[in-house]
């Protein structure tokens, strides 16, 4: 039978529900690490007495900016120009550039007995006007950075087609005043983590919950000094990343640089809540400005023309790939091929922006999922019919800046979605409302989840940059006692990846799915990772399962080849499967077979029986799994960018209230395409993950600053996420169109994050639009709306020639 499309209980959970899991912070250290934030967002350090915390009894070490000079080198850094030129350590050194950035470190007995001590270190601040927009902050009135010379990490302009003449024959044009997309993020159950130590012969060894390590080993070697291969990295279960964790490097370089000073005592941090939310990274803020789109007399947009302005915060870190890595969902699942935007980054100072589920993406989907809905409320077409219009239809479809969709139906989706949710039924409801003059509106948000990044992208950021195309690892050996053993280079944080790669093995060879092993997290020591080896941008399914799949073939071959050597068969003759002593290889229609341990056994205690022919047979076996990329045209900014294109697509119900000015859900559906399915429940699962946090972001989930830099949001008191109390139910559609580019035919998935901002601000829109209101912000919380219904915005927001 195939293993591959069946909803298997998760092999994980066995272990997770009963509490066996192995969190970083799980594990015992020698000593404890507390982090002294800055309360400022801009000052001058002027001076560190750190003597009273010295001297308190079980004080192992103190940390500055001092120390960080004497033993570590600044983290490389991917911006061009001017930028590159940010000095990026683990503490400050003269200056904080953000509320919450590390200014000195202590390491201690008990993680209480460290935080007493670092309330007793002494910094003498100077405080500097901070600049928080970014619009602003591209004044260069106000640095961040005082020795590059200016807030603006990069700018670029994506132009395709032609927009002047598409323009000049458009039937309308429709002029879209300032949007912007709001700061959040999406708040896994475990904070950041790791325990370091510096051990006598020089390595450094990380237990951590870094979501890409192969990444994280490349900036942490050079920024501590250290050859790559004295970086020993290994984690084990982690409890979600949704991209956040992907910076937590500088952490772990604290941590380690805190073991040295000790004399190689092992370090843990462990991340509060109140310091993820405050300092360990947001969510990308975007800005929209002087959009224009032009349409023809049906309603189908021929051009836009926009200029957007991103906020990375005070360090650009995984900055400015978010610049480029935006324009792989460029025209979102539309079909207009005359495109024009100008975009630009800006420092400022707040936290500094990581990836985030939908990281980057998510902003420009939403953008042009909001022109979308703007102009069809304005030229008075029905929302499903003016996507309807609009979609794209033929795949693959090559878009105007040279992605390469893969697959997909957004029509038959959208469908399938209004069939899910009784689309007329709530019709006939809203009409009905709105007579009675209460607010009820229906949106639909389509959203794209581009996964397998082609990290040539990057060179059109920066042509410097030393990145192109995409790789994963995998290991596969048959073990002494026959055991089929898996090892993957992924590193997972929820997603499932031991289940789903041992359906695909099961399928291979034969088996079922409970005889195949796949080890549990990561380690550097296994060998199993290239440089972009990590759990991020929605490749898992791609990448990870297609370097499981040709290391299965690899070890196939040779069982065959092994097999047929001591059963005096043909190769073709033998097939795979389960016997009366297990997984065995046979010869097709008689009773000869060798099982699996029969032929371990060969290769590892009894190889003097083989002949020359099977020398290069180990029944251990690695295979690296490279996507088919090419380096992208940098000046014309032009190439794929990524490899698989899954989708999805939502529809909300809301209503109002006009006292409390709370959105209410009344029904909400979402249907997705992932080509083909590997585990079907893990699949439903990820779009009911995503779709939480699409509607915590979109009603209740915001990073708040006060104009002295302050952040209002950092506890779960003032940044309210979203619980199982606050989500709607959610009826789950999917429809499958196999990807031509990956051997399955799978997309990867899990960033769906983006639809539910897209639907609710959709839905808002189709009830407040009749009151004057044009939604133009991606947060549409209680007192947003309240501000809205006071004061509503359709003169100045938008107008139509």
């Amino acid at each position: 039978m195939s293993w591959v499309g069946k909803s298997l209980r998760r092999k994980e959970d066995d272990r997770l529900i009963r509490g066996k899991g192995l969190f970083t912070d799980d594990e015992p250290a020698d000593l404890h690490l507390y982090i002294l934030r800055s309360p400022y967002a801009h000052a001058r350090i002027r001076g560190i007495d750190t003597s009273a915390a010295e001297a308190l009894p079980g004080v192992a070490c103190v940390l500055t900016g001092q120390d960080v000079l004497e033993h570590c080198d600044p983290f490389m850094e991917l911006a061009p120009g001017e930028a590159a030129e940010i000095k990026d350590y683990p503490l400050a050194r003269d200056k904080v550039v953000y509320q919450g950035e590390p200014v000195a470190a202590v390491a201690a007995e008990t993680a209480a007995l460290a935080m007493d001590a670092g309330q007793l270190i002494d910094v003498d601040y100077e405080m500097l006007e901070p600049v928080l927009d970014a619009a602003e902050a591209l004044k260069d009135e106000v640095l961040v950075h005082d020795n590059i010379g200016t807030n603006r990490t990069w700018q670029g302009v994506f132009e395709y087609g032609d927009v002047d003449q598409a323009f000049a024959e458009a039937a309308h044009v429709v002029r879209i005043g300032p949007m912007h997309f709001h700061r959040y993020s999406s708040t896994p159950l475990e904070n950041n983590a790791c325990i370091a130590e510096w051990t006598r012969q020089g390595t450094v060894e990380f237990l951590c919950n870094n979501s890409f390590p192969g990444f994280a080993q490349q900036l942490l070697a050079p920024g501590l000094r250290l050859p790559v291969e004295k970086v020993h990295i290994r984690a084990y279960d982690v409890g979600g990343s949704f991209g956040n964790k992907i910076w937590n490097y500088v952490y772990m370089a604290l941590a380690a640089l805190a073991s040295k000073k000790a004399g190689g005592l092992r370090v843990k941090w462990s991340e509060t809540r109140s310091e993820h939310l405050l300092a360990s990274g947001h969510g990308n803020e975007r800005s929209y400005y002087d959009t224009e789109v032009a349409l023809d007399k049906d309603g189908v947009i021929t051009a836009i023309k926009s200029r957007h302005i991103d906020d990375c915060g005070a360090y650009t870190r995984y900055e400015p790939l978010g610049c480029v890595i935006w324009s792989q969902v460029l025209p979102a699942t539309y079909k207009l091929r005359n495109i024009r935007i100008d975009f630009s980054q800006a420092l400022t100072n707040k936290c500094p922006v990581v990836p985030n589920r939908g990281y980057s993406r998510m902003q420009q989907l939403w953008f042009m999922e909001r022109v979308v809905d703007i102009c069809a409320h304005e030229l008075g077409i029905p929302a499903d019919e003016m996507r309807l219009r609009n979609y794209i239809r033929d795949f693959p479809y090559e878009t105007p800046n040279g992605c390469v969709y893969d697959s997909g139906d957004y029509p038959a989706m959208l469908a399938k979605a209004k069939e899910l949710i009784d689309w007329d039924k709530w019709v006939a409801y809203r009409d009905q409302a709105r007579a009675e003059g209460r607010y009820v509106g229906i949106g639909i948000g389509t959203t794209l989840d581009s996964g397998t990044n082609n990290f040539g992208q990057a060179q059109i950021m920066n042509p410097q940059l030393p990145f192109s195309g995409n790789s994963e690892a995998c290991i596969i050996r048959l073990d002494f006692d026959g055991n089929v053993v898996v090892t993957l280079g992924t590193g997972p944080s929820g997603q499932g990846h031991e289940t789903a790669a041992s359906q695909v093995v099961a399928d291979e060879l034969n088996i079922d799915p409970a005889m195949v092993q796949v080890r549990t997290g990561f380690d550097t020591a296994w060998n199993t990772y290239v440089g972009h080896s990590g759990t991020y941008a929605s490749q898992f399914a791609v990448t990870g399962l297609s370097a499981v799949h040709g290391a299965c073939q690899k070890l196939k071959a040779e069982m065959r080849k092994l097999a047929a050597f001591v059963l005096e068969a043909a190769e073709e003759d033998l097939e795979f499967g389960v016997g009366e002593q297990g997984p065995e290889v046979r010869v097709k229609g008689t009773d000869q077979f060798m099982n699996y341990w029969a032929l371990a056994n060969l290769v590892n205690n009894n190889n003097a029986v083989l002949d020359e022919s099977l020398a290069d047979v180990t029944l251990n076996v690695r295979h690296v799994y490279r996507p088919p990329f090419k380096v992208p045209d940098v000046e014309r900014k032009f190439g794929n960018l990524t490899l698989t294109y899954a989708s999805q697509l939502h529809i909300a119900v809301v209503e109002i209230d006009p006292d409390t000015c709370h959105a209410k859900i009344l029904a909400y559906a979402a249907v997705d395409d992932c080509g083909t399915v590997i585990n079907p429940q893990i699949a439903h699962g990820q779009v009911h993950g995503a779709t939480a946090h699409g509607i915590g972001a979109a009603i209740m989930e915001s990073f708040d600053y006060d104009e002295g830099g302050n952040l209002l949001t950092s506890t779960f008191s003032d940044y309210c996420p979203i619980t199982s109390m606050n989500i709607p139910d959610v009826v789950y559609g999917n429809i499958q169109n196999p990807s031509p580019f990956s051997y399955s035919g799978a997309k990867g998935m899990g960033e769906g994050g983006g639809a539910p901002l897209h639907t609710m601000s959709a839905a808002v829109q189709d009830a407040l639009h009749g009151a004057g209101i044009i939604i133009t912000d991606s947060f549409v919380s209680p007192p947003a709306l309240h501000r809205m219904l006071q004061a509503p915005n359709r003169e100045q927001a938008v107008s139509v020639d």
